[in-house]
């Protein structure tokens, strides 16, 4: 059976930079379903669906 040996000095900056984007991510999506923008984007996109399916049936 062979180990793999995974160097944790290298890896743990990049780890810690990865979580600081997802963290920083996360607070943006709050912000934005406060705001109601999570809303918004979601009916503009059932809205230009429902325009491209009215256009295929054309």
């Amino acid at each position: 059976m062979s180990v793999k040996r995974i160097d944790i000095d290298e890896e743990v900056p990049e780890t810690a930079a990865r979580q600081e984007r997802a963290a920083r991510i996360g607070r943006h999506f709050e912000q934005a379903r406060h705001w109601g923008a999570v809303e918004d984007a979601e009916r503009l996109r059932a809205a230009g669906k429902g325009e491209r399916g009215a256009e295929a049936s054309s």
